[in-house]
């Protein structure tokens, strides 16, 4: 397991947690989460990837023994700190978290991190597997995409709002015509006042579409206005002129809504979707087959089914050969 936090063991909470801690343990948790409010915060969030990786490992099929073999080379392998309180019966509430951490594994919702910013606490939230919906103290929601992160002041001060981004995320922000809300992405900056819009950086380019009010771009001395159904594209590698296009289709609101929504969409854009929300590769034959259009929506569909629409929608034909998917 890790380190303590401020003196207290996660050894010793993972066996109060079990119920496997003696009355003199329990009461040495109980005194630590009751004598600070970051002590409190920091066992429910401890309690909340408790609970949630039982739920995992309920529906998981890792082998126990084997997990458990893996964990003990682990441990074996890294230096451990020296435990303070008496742990009893190790071996059994070890075995039990061992199995617990592979099934988190790969799969464990969201992390937040608290850290001091002189009399500011900085919030960092990131997912792995999942999409996550957070509010923040002004009221703005924000719902992060699989494999992002956002960092943030636990209360906005000063005259401004400002947010960093890793990855994916859309930003329904509370109107405040006072305090600007700015996001930095990489060397691009997206200033709002009230609107909502969503922002991906990937492969060195930062994509800003907006649904709703006008956004603000800037990069390096450029800057240009957004307004509803606009995008711009801003590639770190180059210094050229922004420019604006309009927003044809709703794919990528699909991490959002659950829904794939197609309306005269060409099937190169649905399939770059499909990739990256199932997490697959799928790959077009030919060059003829990619600007095939398609009207229709997927609603929480198995990737397995919205291929079979398609295939039946366009006449073509699925073929699977060493996880890769190709439409021909």
């Amino acid at each position: 397991m890790k380190t303590s936090f401020q003196n207290m063991s996660d050894d010793l909470l993972v066996k109060y947690l079990l119920g496997e801690a003696s009355a003199a343990e329990r009461e040495i948790v109980d005194q630590w989460v009751g004598e600070d409010k970051d002590h409190l915060k920091y066992f429910n969030h401890f309690k909340f990837i408790w609970d949630t990786s039982k739920q995992l490992a309920a529906k998981s099929e890792v082998d126990e023994n084997a997990a458990w073999e893996r964990f003990q080379k682990r441990v074996q392998q890294t230096p451990q700190p020296a435990i303070v309180h008496s742990i009893g019966n190790r071996n059994s509430w070890m075995r039990a978290a061992a199995i617990l951490v592979v099934a988190i594994i790969g799969s464990i919702a969201s992390w937040y991190v608290l850290k001091e910013s002189g009399s500011t606490k900085q919030l960092a939230v990131a997912t792995t597997n999942n999409i996550l919906k957070d509010t923040l103290s002004d009221g703005s929601v924000i719902t992060l995409n699989k494999h992002s992160e956002i960092s943030y002041p636990e209360k906005f001060k000063g005259s401004k709002r400002s947010i960093a981004l890793k990855g994916e995320a859309f930003f329904d922000v509370a109107a405040n015509k006072n305090k600007p809300f700015i996001v930095t992405v990489n060397d691009v900056t997206v200033t709002v006042v009230g609107t909502s819009f969503n922002i991906k950086n990937k492969d060195g380019k930062t994509e800003v579409i907006v649904e709703t009010g006008v956004v603000k771009v800037t990069h390096h001395d450029k800057t240009i206005e957004l307004h509803p159904k606009e995008k711009t594209i801003v590639s770190s590698e180059t210094d050229t002129v922004l420019q604006r296009a309009k927003v044809d289709d709703k794919l990528y609101n699909y991490y959002r809504t659950q829904s794939f929504v197609c309306d005269n969409t060409p099937l190169w854009q649905l399939v770059e979707v499909l990739k990256e929300a199932y997490g697959v590769d799928i790959v077009i034959s030919r060059k003829e087959l990619r600007s095939l259009p398609l009207t229709t929506t997927f609603n929480e569909e198995t990737l397995d089914h919205v291929l079979e629409i398609v295939a039946g929608s366009l006449d073509l034909k699925i073929e699977k050969n060493n996880g890769q998917i190709i439409l021909k």
